[in-house]
């Protein structure tokens, strides 16, 4: 079954002739980062890429460990989508907000790529005005930080660090390994710096604009797909008040997690993949789900009857659940815990890509990874 669902990804993926595609929104993208555009586009319908944040990083009961992936250990395969975290290279640390190394966060991404995996990025980047975290909400920090702002050198410098960190990150022939960039995550709610009470619509935009700008036109950082995601909306208007324009973005997507009440969760989920999917279609970008998940995942059928039935409905390019940070925090099972067997069939399911269907398919051409 395994080898048929394959065959006919590959089939479908080949089918879907380059002419129909809509390229990155930097004109300037290189070839590895265009054609994993393309392959992106080609796997909608095919079937919907599922990604785990720092998968391979640390999980349940270990850490930094080679070869390691609490998913891998459930389905057998590794995610299609690896997600990281750029907070605190800003400062020069060694270890993200997480604990893990940059040294073993750059190996784990190169290893990815190598598979065929493609990784992606956001950033709960401190608050470049006074030091403080991503949560900071104590000040109109974004009015201080872009051009003309008391603290935008400040800023600049954090962008600095962040590029200089994201431009040795390479394959093994030199080039810039393909990367999806996800700044200013959850924008529509009121927790980070850069939320909406912290800012205009305005001054949010002018920010993204800076920051896409300079990553690419001063830093050269051409191997980067923006994905714009926000949080709570619920309408087309509510989702678009702060959208900087269609040349600063690849990706549209939202963040959405699973409490207690999961027909609530179901439902709202519904709701905004309708609305998204009408939204991608209309700016000629991919769709997706850049964060959800069920906290330590207390019912056993979590994943085959309340995610994939709404999910599998709608043009979505990628699923990602968040990080396994110990049996307190978790939201990928692992073995022995009470949804493992369901999330196997859920990985199992051929609206699913997990790296095993990814890997043939050689998402970067052949000159990317393998």
């Amino acid at each position: 079954m395994k080898k048929i669902q394959i065959l006919c990804c590959i089939i479908l993926f080949n089918s879907c002739a380059k002419g129909q595609l809509f390229g990155p929104s930097d004109r300037r993208a290189t070839a590895e980062t265009r054609e994993l555009y393309y392959s992106m586009q080609r796997l909608q319908g095919a079937g919907i890429l599922f990604g785990h944040h720092d998968d391979t990083g640390y999980g349940v009961n270990w850490k930094y460990d080679q070869d390691s992936s609490d998913v891998k250990s459930i389905t057998g395969t590794y995610p299609a989508i690896y997600e990281w975290d750029l907070s605190k290279i800003e400062h020069d640390s060694i270890n993200d907000i997480n604990g893990l190394p940059f040294a073993v966060q750059k190996e784990r991404v190169k290893e990815a790529y190598e598979r065929g995996g493609i990784n992606t990025w956001c950033w709960h980047m401190d608050n470049p005005t006074n030091g403080k975290t991503a949560w900071d909400t104590s000040r109109r920090t974004v009015a201080d930080i872009i051009p003309g702002g008391a603290f935008h050198d400040a800023y600049v410098q954090y962008l600095d660090k962040a590029a200089s960190y994201l431009a040795d990150v390479k394959g093994k022939n030199g080039e810039q390994i393909p990367m999806l960039f996800r700044p200013f995550h959850e924008l529509t709610g009121t927790w980070f710096w850069w939320c909406k009470n912290t800012c205009t619509p305005d001054e949010f935009k002018t920010l993204w604009r800076f920051t896409i700008d300079y990553m690419r036109n001063t830093k050269k950082l051409h191997n980067l797909l923006i994905v714009y995601s926000v949080s709570d909306f619920n309408s087309e208007a509510d989702f678009m008040e702060r959208y900087p324009g269609d040349g600063y973005v690849d990706f549209v997507g939202f963040d959405n997690y699973c409490f207690a009440n999961t027909a609530a969760y179901a439902k709202n989920l519904d709701k905004r993949l309708a609305l998204l999917d009408v939204i991608a279609a209309k700016h000629h970008k991919l769709a997706c789900l850049a964060e959800t998940g069920y906290l330590n995942i207390p019912q056993t059928d979590w994943w085959t009857n309340v995610l994939l039935p709404v999910i599998s409905k709608y043009k979505t390019s990628y699923v990602l659940i968040w990080r396994n940070a110990g049996t307190e925090q978790y939201y990928a099972p692992y073995p022995g815990q009470q949804s493992a067997e369901d999330f196997k069939k859920f990985s199992e399911d051929s609206h699913l890509i997990f790296q095993n269907r990814l890997t043939p398919l050689s998402v970067y051409g052949e000159v990317g990874g393998k």
